[in-house]
C-alpha cells in the first residue's frame, strides 16, 4: 500500500500513518512532534535542577519565582510574533531558525554566575516556548480536515512530552556528570550543554528533511493582517485565552516548580523529586489527544456547546484536584492526586483545541497564537503566587486550584451561532480519530 500518496487535490494527508516517514506530511508531523519535544526538555531543563542552582547562585525564593516568570514571560510576545513570522517565512524556515538560535542561551546558561545573568538567560531561553505555534500551523498546513485535529493533537501532546522528559533526563545527566568527578556546581551547567545541542542538530535536520507545503511547491508568503484582526475582533477568542491560561498555564508552572515543591515538601532526592515531577508531563503521552477525542465526541453529540461545556466540566474538575492535592501531607497520596492533576490538565489543553479550530476557521492560525499565548499569561499569572515570601508551596496550589475552578465558569459566555454548529457538524463527520493508522494494523 502507498503510504505517501496525497488524498486531497491540494495534496494534504487525509490519514496519520505513524510508521510513514518518506511523504511530506508525515516528515512534516514526526519532524514537528520531535522538534517541540526538544524544544520542551531545553526550555524546562533547568527546572528539575534549582535546587543546586539555588545553592549555586545563592538565590531567594522570589528570585526564583521571578526566573520561572521570566522564562514563560517573554513567550507570550513570542508566540504572536511567530504566527506572523510562518505567514511571511514558511513554517520550515521559522522552526529551524528558532532551533539554532534557541540552542545558544539553553547552552550558555552555564555561564551565569550571578540572579541577574541567570535571570537574563531563562528570559531568552522562553522564546523557544513559542515552537508550539510552528508546530500546529506545521501540521495544520499538512493534513485535511478530516485527520487535523488529530494531528494537531497528538503532535502538542508528543511534543509536551518534554516537560516531563526533563524533570527525570536532565537529573540523570546531572548525576552521571556527577560520577565522572566533576563538582555539582559544574555539573548542572554541563548538563544543560546536552538539550542545546540537541536543538541545534534538530533545527538542521528540520531544514534539510520537511517542507513547508504538502504537495512540495514553494512557500507563497501571507502578506498583511487581516486574519489576526478578525481573530482578535471575536470575544470568544480571549475567553478561550483565559480558559487556556487556566490548564497549559498551569501545566507550564507545575513543570518548573513541581521538583523544588516535592524536594522541599516532602524531602526527596533530587532524582526521585525529578521523577515525580515528570509524571504531570508524562501525561501528554496520551491524556492531550483523549482530550480532543473526548472534545470531538460531545461535538458528534451536542455541538459547538456540547465541546465548550465539557472544558468548563474539565477545568472544574482540574480545580479542584490542585485544591485536594494541595492539602496532600504524606507522598503516597499526594503522588496519586498529582497523576489525576496531570491527567486533567492535559486533557483540558486537548478539549480546548478541539474547540479552536471551529470558531474561525478562516483565521485558525491567528486564534491559535492569541489563545496559545494565553497559556504563557497564565502561567506567568501562576507563577507569581509561587514566588511570595509570605504563602507556602501547598497555600500557593490551594489558591490556584480555587481560581482554575472559578474560571472554568467562564465557559457559559461562550456563544455560537446555529451556522457555525452546522459547519462545525459537518467538519466533525468525517473527523475522527480512527485515521490514526499503523500500517502493520491494515495488513490483518
Amino acid at each position: 500500500m502507498d503510504l505517501a500518496r496525497p488524498l486531497e487535490k491540494d495534496g494534504k494527508a487525509d490519514r496519520i500513518r505513524l510508521l510513514d516517514f518518506t511523504s511530506p506530511p508525515m516528515r512534516a508531523f514526526h519532524l514537528s512532534w520531535f522538534a517541540f519535544l526538544i524544544c520542551f526538555v531545553a526550555w524546562f531543563g533547568i527546572a528539575p535542577l534549582m535546587a543546586v542552582v539555588r545553592d549555586d547562585l545563592k538565590l531567594t525564593k522570589t528570585q526564583v519565582g521571578n526566573t520561572v516568570i521570566a522564562s514563560m514571560a517573554i513567550t507570550i510576545f513570542a508566540r504572536f510574533l511567530t504566527g506572523w513570522l510562518c505567514d511571511r517565512f514558511g513554517p520550515r524556515r521559522t522552526y529551524s531558525v528558532l532551533l539554532l538560535l534557541g540552542s545558544l542561551p539553553v547552552m550558555g546558561i552555564g555561564f551565569s554566575h550571578s540572579y541577574r545573568s541567570f535571570l537574563l538567560f531563562r528570559l531568552v531561553i522562553g522564546l523557544i516556548g513559542a515552537s508550539f505555534v510552528i508546530t500546529q500551523y506545521h501540521t495544520s498546513a499538512m493534513f485535511s480536515s478530516r485527520v487535523v485535529g488529530a494531528a494537531n493533537a497528538i503532535t502538542a501532546g508528543w511534543g509536551n512530552l518534554g516537560g516531563g522528559v526533563a524533570q527525570w533526563l536532565m537529573p540523570l545527566l546531572f548525576g552521571a556528570i556527577v560520577g565522572l568527578g566533576a563538582d555539582k556546581f559544574l555539573s548542572w551547567r554541563l548538563a544543560m550543554v546536552v538539550p542545546g545541542a540537541l536543538m541545534a542538530l534538530t533545527g538542521i535536520a528540520y531544514y534539510r528533511f520537511t517542507a513547508d507545503t504538502p504537495n512540495g511547491r514553494p512557500f507563497v508568503p501571507r502578506l498583511g493582517g487581516q486574519a489576526f484582526w478578525e481573530a482578535a475582533a471575536d470575544y470568544r477568542v480571549w475567553i478561550l485565552f483565559l480558559l487556556y491560561g487556566a490548564c497549559f498555564g498551569v501545566e507550564i508552572t507545575v513543570d518548573n516548580i513541581a521538583a523544588l515543591y516535592f524536594t522541599d515538601t516532602f524531602h526527596l532526592t533530587l532524582k526521585l523529586a525529578g521523577v515525580v515531577a515528570s509524571l504531570t508531563g508524562m501525561m501528554n503521552l496520551f491524556a492531550r489527544a483523549l482530550g480532543g477525542m473526548t472534545g470531538d465526541w460531545a461535538g458528534r453529540q451536542w455541538g459547538l456547546r456540547g465541546r465548550s461545556l465539557l472544558l468548563g466540566v474539565t477545568l472544574f474538575a482540574e480545580g479542584l484536584a490542585i485544591m485536594l492535592f494541595s492539602r496532600m501531607r504524606e507522598i503516597e497520596p499526594a503522588i496519586g492526586v498529582f497523576l489525576v492533576v496531570g491527567l486533567l490538565l492535559c486533557m483540558a489543553c486537548g478539549v480546548t483545541f478541539a474547540i479552536i479550530p471551529l470558531v474561525r476557521p478562516k483565521a485558525v492560525g491567528s486564534v491559535s497564537g492569541i489563545v496559545g499565548a494565553g497559556g504563557n499569561v497564565g502561567a506567568v499569572l501562576a507563577a507569581m503566587l509561587f514566588k511570595v515570601e509570605g504563602i507556602s508551596g501547598a497555600t500557593a496550589f490551594l489558591i490556584l486550584g480555587g481560581i482554575v475552578a472559578f474560571a472554568a465558569l467562564g465557559v457559559f459566555l461562550l456563544r455560537f451561532r446555529e451556522s457555525e454548529c452546522h459547519k462545525a457538524s459537518t467538519v466533525i463527520k468525517g473527523q475522527v480519530f480512527a485515521q490514526v493508522e499503523v500500517p502493520a494494523f491494515e495488513e490483518r
